[in-house]
């Protein structure tokens, strides 16, 4: 299997001089992307319905669910980066950390999957879901993850989104009375305006 996995890696993994195009969109994908799943928790949140309101709650905790998982699986065993093994090209720094499962993914479809088993917000979790692909691409192609780790990742994020909705009854009315509070703190003056919902 790791032989399989080096060898899908090194297929899909950058050459030694790729162009200045696929570079920059890879960086892109790779670092800057996963800021649009806290800003459409964050947008839903703000300007959503209790029941929009209580999706998002239930989607971040599937992230910070699979964020957990994956450092228990990290400590586990430590399973190393390419450019640990001197394997490919690395375009992107990165700690010398686990690489498996893929924490960036992880989160990114933690929150997709969540999204896409919630009535009312299927097609933003499948949009997400999709986006999640190039994603992936990009920490291969710089060199930070192997092919696998990416599985690994899909695996964590969709058990995350099933336990968590399936266990929101544990957790959502405290959850949602302590972020409501914290929100009508911290937005009072943009409430009273009318730009953010109470």
């Amino acid at each position: 299997m790791e032989s399989l996995n080096q060898t899908l890696f090194l297929w899909l993994n950058a050459p030694e001089h790729p162009s200045a195009l696929a570079l920059r969109l890879a960086v892109f994908l790779a670092e800057r992307l996963i800021w649009a799943a806290p800003l459409v928790t964050g947008i839903g949140w703000l300007r959503g319905s209790e029941g929009t309101r209580k999706a998002m709650l239930v989607a971040t905790a599937s992230g910070l669910l699979g964020l957990l998982i994956n450092q228990a699986i990290g400590l586990a065993w430590m399973h190393p980066r390419p450019f640990m093994i001197g394997l490919g090209h690395t375009l992107l720094p990165h700690a010398a950390d686990s690489s498996f499962p893929s924490d960036h993914l992880t989160l990114w479809w933690a929150v997709a999957f969540s999204l896409s088993l919630q009535r009312g917000h299927r097609s933003t979790g499948v949009v997400l879901a999709l986006l999640g692909l190039p994603i992936a691409w990009a920490r291969i192609y710089l060199g930070v993850h192997f092919p696998f780790d990416m599985l690994g990742a899909g695996a964590v994020a969709v058990l995350c989104a099933w336990l968590t909705l399936r266990g929101a009854r544990w957790y959502m009315e405290p959850s949602y009375q302590l972020a409501t509070g914290i929100h009508r703190r911290l937005f009072g003056g943009l409430i009273a305006l009318g730009w953010v919902r109470k």
